[in-house]
């Protein structure tokens, strides 16, 4: 177990993947009840502008979250050692959930939608909590791991 906490970059999985389970839980304690509608009063399709700015927001962070992934690998190249300083890891990690995150997002807002929509599964309240969970783990990561690595930077510079 120790070899692991040496691993570069541990801490950041462990407080993405506790970021995620403690939204969850937050998530699952606040909502009440058993099956949710999407659509606002009942109105049919009400609910499709909406689904369209939450994923406008998570393509948002995740574009922000590769392209910094990308720029803080590829400063790597310039480096003599061609390596990612270790200190740079656990925040790139939690940019890397960030996005997995907001790829399951998506993923799991259109498939609930698309079954409510043709009214084939409801929206449960396990589901609604999962959406809920993803949405803001992604935010929360990409925030915290921002954060993290603009103190590492200030430290090291």
């Amino acid at each position: 177990m120790s070899s692991l906490i040496k691993f570069p970059g541990s801490y950041g999985i462990i407080v993405g993947i506790s970021l995620l389970g403690l939204a969850w839980l937050i998530a699952w304690l606040r909502i009440k009840g058993e099956s949710f509608h999407f659509d606002i009063h009942g109105e049919k399709g009400s609910f499709a502008p909406l689904l369209s700015s939450y994923l406008d927001i998570a393509k948002f962070v995740l574009g922000l979250a590769s392209g910094s992934i990308v720029l803080l690998a590829g400063s790597a190249t310039l480096r003599t050692t061609s390596h990612v300083v270790s200190y740079f890891a656990s925040p790139l990690f939690l940019l890397a959930l960030s996005i997995l995150y907001g790829v399951f997002f998506m993923a799991t807002m259109i498939v609930n939608y698309e079954g409510y929509r043709h009214s084939t599964q409801p929206y449960t309240r396990l589901k609604y909590v999962t959406n809920l969970a993803l949405g803001f783990s992604c935010l929360l990561c990409f925030s915290v791991g921002y954060l993290w690595l603009v103190l590492n930077v200030i430290r090291q510079g």
